[in-house]
């Protein structure tokens, strides 16, 4: 894998992830100002910034993956989730969580659209801001990226990819799940490091995303995926795997064993 020229580089990558994280938060401050009491319009708003926030950041983590490696890239992934699981609030930038609340009758399924579709909308929109970042050319590492064409993270049949998605995110979010039911010492920290690491296991392969919104804002049609190809992978691996985690989670053995977990 090519290596970067330097630190320089890097730093430059840091300083726009740093930048994203900062006009983010400022935004949600602004959200929250606006409409003080939690809605649906204030909802939808933060989980539009929190999924522009997340994709503008995992654009210039393609950056990094490239020139550095990936486990320079898994350093800046924890240290971003567990920042993000401080101040998304309630946002969770990801539409299977709100199929999840679907099926378990906390939600209705028009606001669940609405939440994806706002989702999307950010992904989307924060594309324009990321090119024109890139179209400061401030690295050599950004150097055309404004232009390139972008190529699938897909490195296995289609099928496959999906099965890697799909348990890789049953997995995340069993682990997310109990670590929020037990609530350990550094939960963040812990859920951030297993979410990691299964990103890890994952990047060769389908690109480890577990998200559809990020990966339709990053991969969708991009040299060597088909739509069809890609709404299998990336929407129905995924998803299943989220609805795989939730019949596991509530199945009286797993039950059990979280609750003698918790006494003891």
């Amino acid at each position: 894998m090519k290596k970067a020229a330097g630190i320089f580089e890097l730093s430059i990558s840091s300083g726009f992830i740093v930048l994203t994280c900062i006009i983010c938060f400022v935004l949600r401050k602004m959200v929250t100002k606006i409409f003080p009491s939690p809605s649906l319009p204030r909802l939808l708003l933060q989980e539009a910034i929190a999924t522009a926030e997340l994709c503008a950041c995992c654009f210039e983590l393609i950056i990094v993956a490239d020139n550095y490696g990936v486990y320079t890239y898994a350093i800046f992934l924890f240290l971003l989730t567990i920042w993000w699981s401080r101040v998304w609030e309630d946002a969770t930038a990801c539409p299977y969580i709100h199929l999840e609340d679907v099926v378990k009758g906390e939600a209705d399924i028009r606001d669940a659209a609405l939440k994806i579709w706002a989702e999307l909308a950010g992904g989307f929109l924060v594309y324009r801001y990321v090119i024109f970042l890139w179209g400061l050319e401030l690295a050599s590492t950004h150097r055309r990226r404004a232009v390139k064409k972008c190529t699938t993270d897909l490195q296995v049949p289609p099928l496959i990819g999906a099965a890697i998605e799909c348990l890789a995110t049953c997995l995340c979010r069993l682990a997310s799940k109990v670590i929020g039911e037990i609530n350990p010492r550094f939960a963040s920290a812990i859920d951030s490091a297993i979410g990691t690491m299964l990103v890890v296991l994952a990047f060769d392969y389908s690109g480890g995303y577990f998200n559809p919104a990020l990966a339709t804002a990053l991969k969708f049609g991009c040299k060597g995926n088909t739509t069809s190809e890609h709404i299998i992978v990336y929407w129905i691996g995924s998803c299943l795997g989220s609805m795989m985690s939730l019949f596991i989670y509530s199945h009286p053995v797993v039950e059990t064993l979280i609750a003698k977990v918790k006494t003891d």
